[in-house]
């Protein structure tokens, strides 16, 4: 597989056909006619200014091939111009700046027209000379207003959430954490000793938490009691008022969750819908823009105390990582990142945003208009933008969110798996690794991991190896304020990771106990399930056959042998004896890799050369599937076969079902009902089928376990997998 493979849902045919995923910036920028001058001094100037706006043009473009795509034009460097006034100003404040002398930019911009005109009455273009970002950074610190902690005086009010110290989750987990008290969590971790703890949880199912340790008599376990809405969360004071107004009252389950979140514990949540997808989004992201203020505050208020103490003496003020980002959001795709931005901007309302209307362009769409039968989570994974190749800077100042900043002067970093994993490059390619600015993350939210499952999960593991690492290069990192658990290796156990799926798979659960290691613990909600067998609208007999497997490695094995000796020869009869030629079996494979196999025993095997098929996967083009679903409902082909993904991004109606034979369980539920109880169930209203010729058979293992669950219910589900005498379970 090539390194940045999109995986086996990434060619999806949803962005030639419908114009999806443009989302480059191209169109923005281009189109723009010169003014013609022709005097010598002002052809010069245009000139100059015109290569500055071609250099920005083709900074704005987010070419897949350019992998620095964050960074903008406004990098440029420039012969130094004519300096004015407020420039002037500006360079004196260059001795104060950690990082040595600033680049200055270049940006076009038009005089007043009562002041300059061209020749031709046409406004002349000037360069002037623009700060560093640096810069601008240290005029909006030294505007702060004066911080109690710096000088010991202001008002209540500005304090701003640091009265409290000691009492606040962010301060004892990353600022003040207790030495003792961590070494010893980091010695239980490395010896794989936690408590566990369970718990119900109203609305759901229950919990299990896990704490570094061993021999405590009691552990606490965050129950969300006290916690009516956001008033009752250490959060910034300008954070108050706006999260007040999304979030006005939790319901239990939030508050069972904000108790985890908002104390920094690991947290996989499998339970997402879209009923609760919005309040889960406010959630995240809340905690999130409460981390990196509370971390830039307490970077600004430290920088007036060491100036203020450089008069007086040396003091030792740990408050940072190595790089500057410190949130990083996994999504699936660009409208899954407009919406965390949206979010993020209601709550914190800066005054200004640099790029924004660049952002809108490139990132969100209209959304579309789906047809009726369209389910609603498929609305709102791929409404709007659905481009899963996206990564994205978001800088925070006192007033301003820049947009496109770039990964080292960012705050939260917004990407897709594929588009961060093209970022850092690969080993494999001639660009130089660089995974520097993954160096300092302590907050990571994994949104929509079912989704992203979907596309390439080899990113998202790659992604997850290569957080926390000793960065290669210093790049201006001050290491006297580096907290000392970054320099000992082990900011990896001080990390936050928050998983949100709308279920749970090994592969999500592999994050849980190979990448979780917060020594503040980690928890997993378990959902209880009904079953999605359960209330189908029809009466149809559903029929469950479990084979034996001894391994995870040798189950595809195991799988494919049970099919072709105990599925095969009862279709091969069926189609014999069927007076119907035994139209209409619907063969439902998950993974990809069985439907290449199974397609080609279909080709080539003497036991299938009677049975005509035809096949739909995420690979085949839309000709070939409206062919495949005409010959299919016209009974030309008695056999389709049918892969996950392929329904997962299309959603197709598929006429003409009459038996469904699931090579195996699907991943998420919600295909088990559109399959079942959507294209059987139509074929019987239609009087294609009756309702006892009808039927499903699906098989499993006891690595299904998950699966099987989802579809027969958590009840149901235990005796299923270590039944001994019989093999066989049928459901009508």
């Amino acid at each position: 597989m090539a390194p940045f493979s999109r995986g086996r849902g990434g060619f999806r045919g949803r962005g030639s056909q419908r114009g999806r995923g443009r989302g480059r910036g191209g169109f923005a920028t281009r189109g723009r006619k010169s003014s013609k001058f022709h005097d010598t001094r002002v052809d010069q100037t245009a000139d100059s200014a015109s290569d500055v706006s071609s250099a920005s043009d083709a900074g704005e473009e987010e070419g897949i091939e350019d992998v620095d795509e964050d960074a903008t034009s406004e990098e440029d460097e420039v012969n130094k111009p004519t300096m004015r006034p407020y420039n002037v100003l500006l360079q004196s404040l260059k001795p104060d700046l950690p990082h040595g002398p600033p680049h200055r930019k270049k940006r076009k911009i038009e005089r007043d027209n009562s002041l300059r005109r061209g020749l031709e009455g046409a406004p002349v273009a000037e360069v002037i000379a623009e700060p560093e970002e640096g810069v601008i950074d240290a005029i909006e610190e030294l505007e702060e207003p004066p911080s109690p902690i710096a000088d010991g005086s202001g008002d209540e009010a500005e304090n701003d959430g640091f009265e409290d110290e000691a009492s606040d989750p962010f301060d004892m987990h990353f600022t003040n954490p207790n030495e003792k008290d961590l070494k010893r969590k980091l010695q239980a971790i490395s010896d794989n000793q936690r408590q566990t703890e369970r718990a119900q949880v109203p609305e759901l199912g229950k919990s299990m938490t896990l704490i570094p340790g061993i021999g405590q008599a009691t552990i606490s376990v965050p129950s969300g009691h006290g916690i009516s809405g956001p008033q009752n969360l250490k959060l910034k004071k300008k954070l108050s008022e706006p999260a007040n107004r999304l979030l006005p009252r939790f319901s239990q389950l939030e508050a069972i969750l904000a108790s985890h979140i908002f104390n920094y514990r690991d947290l996989l949540f499998p339970a997402k819908s879209v009923v609760n997808a919005e309040s889960l989004r406010r959630l995240t992201c809340l905690h999130a823009l409460n981390h990196v203020l509370k971390t830039r505050d307490r970077v600004i208020k430290n920088n007036a105390r060491l100036a203020k103490a450089s008069q007086d003496g040396d003091i030792e003020l740990r408050d940072q990582g190595f790089t500057r980002p410190k949130v990083l959001m996994l999504l699936p795709t660009r409208q899954a990142c407009v919406k965390a931005v949206e979010t993020i901007t209601a709550l914190c309302e800066p005054e200004q945003q640099e790029n924004k209307k660049r952002f809108q362009e490139t990132y969100s769409h209209a959304e579309e208009k789906f047809s009726e039968d369209k389910p609603e989570d498929f609305k709102e994974l791929f409404g709007g933008n659905d481009d899963d190749m996206f990564r994205l800077g978001l800088k925070l100042t006192r007033k301003t969110f820049k947009f496109f900043a770039q990964f080292s002067s960012s705050d939260i970093i917004f990407a897709s798996p594929l588009g961060l994993r093209m970022a850092i490059g690969a080993e494999s390619s001639s660009k130089k690794e660089d995974y520097d600015f993954l160096s300092s993350i302590e907050l990571i939210i994994v949104d929509q991991a079912d989704a992203l499952l979907m596309q390439n999960w080899e990113h998202v593991e790659y992604i997850f190896q290569h957080l926390n690492l000793q960065p290669k290069e210093a790049r201006g990192c001050d290491f006297g304020r580096v907290r000392h658990w970054y320099l000992d290796g082990n900011a990896k156990f001080l990390r936050q990771t928050i998983v949100i799926s709308a279920f749970n798979t090994p592969e999500i659960n592999n994050l849980f106990t190979s990448h979780m290691h917060n020594v503040a613990g980690k928890t997993r909600f378990l959902k209880n399930y009904d079953g999605a067998m359960i209330d189908l609208g029809v009466e149809i007999k559903q029929t469950f056959s479990r084979y034996e497997s001894s391994s995870v490695i040798s189950d595809p094995d195991k799988r494919f042998k049970y099919f072709t000796t105990a599925v095969v020869p009862s279709l091969t009869r069926h189609v014999r004896s069927s007076s119907d030629r035994g139209q209409g079996i619907l063969i439902f494979i998950p993974s990809y890799l069985d439907f290449v196999r199974v397609r080609n025993y279909f080709s080539d095997s003497p036991a299938t050369q009677h049975i005509s098929f035809g096949s739909i996967s995420e690979y085949t083009s839309v000709r070939e599937v409206a062919r495949a679903r005409s010959h299919f409902f016209s009974g030309r082909h008695a056999v389709l076969l049918y892969t996950e993904r392929a329904h997962h991004f299309r959603r197709y109606h598929i006429r003409g079902v009459k038996k469904v034979v699931m090579y195996g369980l699907p991943d998420n539920p919600i295909f088990y009902r559109e399959i079942i109880g959507g294209y059987l169930a139509a074929s019987i209203g239609e009087g294609q089928v009756m309702g006892g010729e009808a039927g499903v058979r699906a098989i499993f293992s006891k690595w299904d376990a998950l699966k099987l669950e989802r579809i027969v219910g958590t009840k149901r589900v235990s005796s299923m997998l270590q039944e001994k005498g019989g093999d066989t379970f049928d459901f009508i």
